[in-house]
């Protein structure tokens, strides 16, 4: 499997109403420390995808604004928000209540220390 399609298969799992962090992705991915990548991978995900790249956002509870996304800062909004996750005045999703927490098991099945 190849690295975007890695990143992919996690971002499929979140389950609607939740979020993850750029971050979290990257390390379910076994990408530690790449939250850049995840970024860029979902930046070409195309209209129409199944992949809910809406539900990533970043490590402060926002949604990460570019000027090169093309008005979807406002869609990916718009799109948590028909799901039921909140904003907040500043624009910031609590991340303790909305955070999808997986099974860290099912992505690091050898690990003992979980």
């Amino acid at each position: 499997m190849n690295t975007y399609s890695s990143i992919y298969a996690v971002v499929q799992q979140i389950p609607v109403g939740r979020v993850a962090t750029y971050g979290q992705i990257a390390t379910l991915a076994n990408l530690h420390g790449k939250a850049r990548l995840v970024g860029y991978a979902l930046y070409r995900v195309v209209d129409g995808s199944s992949i809910p790249w809406h539900r990533v956002i970043n490590a402060q509870g926002k949604v990460s604004e570019s000027p090169f996304r093309n008005g979807s800062d406002d869609l990916q909004r718009s799109l948590l928000e028909a799901e039921g996750v909140e904003f907040n005045h500043a624009g910031h999703i609590n991340l303790r209540q909305y955070q999808w927490q997986p099974d860290l098991a099912q992505f690091f099945p050898d690990e003992s220390r979980i």
